[in-house]
């Protein structure tokens, strides 16, 4: 990447990160974004779900389940699995070095528990930092990454609920003052929660289905701070997400499953200040003012504009899998969210090869608003294994 634009890059990134109270609206009904730190580790991390408009709460269990719901990971039909992603960032605007890492992975323990591990990795890659006078600082590598434990277990052949400890650490500015603001690295714990069920839904006695439901809070954790400033805090982008999938054997060879998710940020929305930066509309948002959990609870009643704004703030992802004989698979999904909470919209495509224990998974993402997209006409990659099968049927009772 040239210089100047790894300079004006990085100064975005870290302005965003600071100032936890950027775009906000100036009046009712106008654009009204919600910001949170790490936005990263809500962007999706595989190919697969990647390939149907980022759905993934219900949809089938594999080795990147625990990004999307990790109870899900109980359900896992090998005894161990891991896959790898490869994700560019930029692309579009000719950035060559800047990249999203994914490694997930799990191993079943018997046939009501599963335990699952991942890591994310998000480098904007080798940026020079120079003074406010042009004089030159060094090359740094600045970065965000995120570790998580997961573990899964059963409640009965049908239902199973899981758990997820994660370790996040965001370093955008490698300790450089931005503007009159001395930075550091942010730290932060959070806490994943998920409910999946699954169970056989025949359409006819010949023709056999699935119906899957899921629930997953994520991202419940600490706050984050940039600075050694208390009154600077940002809010992790704790999410709720609700969703389902219906698969439908057609025969022994065709599979086709449609899914549908909705997802909402569990993170106080902006309010409407006067010019004399008093509120008038909306509630008090400031992560310095109120707790994780005060938070979560109002991100369901604080929009200045009410019920209608609250509604705008509900992001739906739309996608479509068929596979053929189990070896070769289509995608295609659709992403929606309201244009006055970011309005980005797009639709994706994907594919997958599955043979013995291997599989290979790619994705597209083509952008259909105005609203810039970093991963716009964006090739994903996936490659991953699967090993064995569990000791015994993964069924509770006969």
């Amino acid at each position: 990447m040239k210089r100047h634009q790894k300079i004006l890059t990085l100064t975005v990134i870290a302005a965003t990160l600071i100032n936890c109270a950027y775009a906000q609206k100036n009046e009712i009904g106008g654009q009204n974004y919600i910001s949170t730190a790490m936005p990263i580790i809500m962007v999706s991390p595989d190919a697969t779900s990647a390939g149907m408009g980022d759905v993934g709460v219900a949809t089938k269990p594999d080795a990147n389940s625990q990004h999307w719901n990790n109870a899900k990971l109980a359900f896992v039909e090998d005894k161990a699995g891991f896959a790898m992603t490869y994700t560019p960032w930029l692309r579009r605007l000719g950035v060559g070095d800047m990249n999203l890492l994914y490694l997930g992975g799990y191993y079943s323990v018997n046939n009501r528990s599963t335990i699952g591990g991942s890591v994310t990795y998000y480098s904007v890659g080798d940026v020079n930092f120079t003074s406010e006078e042009g004089a030159d600082l060094g090359t740094y590598t600045p970065n965000e990454f995120a570790i998580d434990l997961s573990y899964s277990m059963k409640l009965s052949d049908v239902i199973s609920l899981g758990a997820t400890g994660r370790y996040l650490r965001s370093d955008l500015t490698q300790g450089q003052d931005v503007g009159t603001t001395s930075t550091r690295a942010g730290n932060a714990i959070a806490a994943d929660v998920g409910v999946y069920y699954q169970d056989k839904l025949n359409a006819t006695p010949s023709m056999p289905g699935e119906l899957a439901l899921g629930v997953f809070i994520s991202n419940l954790g600490s706050k984050i701070s940039y600075s050694d400033d208390d009154n600077e805090k940002d809010f992790l982008p704790a999410n709720l997400r609700l969703g389902g999938r219906y698969t439908l054997n057609f025969d022994e060879y065709n599979q086709f499953s449609f899914m549908l998710d909705m997802n909402k940020l569990l993170v106080p929305t902006p309010p409407v200040y006067d010019e004399h930066g008093e509120i008038i509309a909306g509630k008090n948002d400031r992560a310095e003012d109120i707790s994780v959990m005060q938070g979560v609870f109002q991100s369901f009643y604080d929009a200045p504009n009410g019920f209608k704004e609250e509604m705008q703030e509900i992001q739906l992802s739309v996608g479509a899998e068929y596979w053929y004989d189990h070896l070769f698979a289509v995608r295609a999904g659709y992403f929606f969210e309201h244009k006055n909470k970011g309005g980005r919209q797009y639709i994706t495509f994907g594919g997958g090869i599955r043979y013995n224990m291997f599989t290979f998974d790619l994705s597209y993402l083509l952008a259909l608003s105005k609203t810039q997209n970093p991963l716009a006409n964006t090739v994903r990659i996936s490659l991953g294994m699967n090993f064995g099968k569990p000791d015994s049927p993964k069924r509770i009772t006969d």
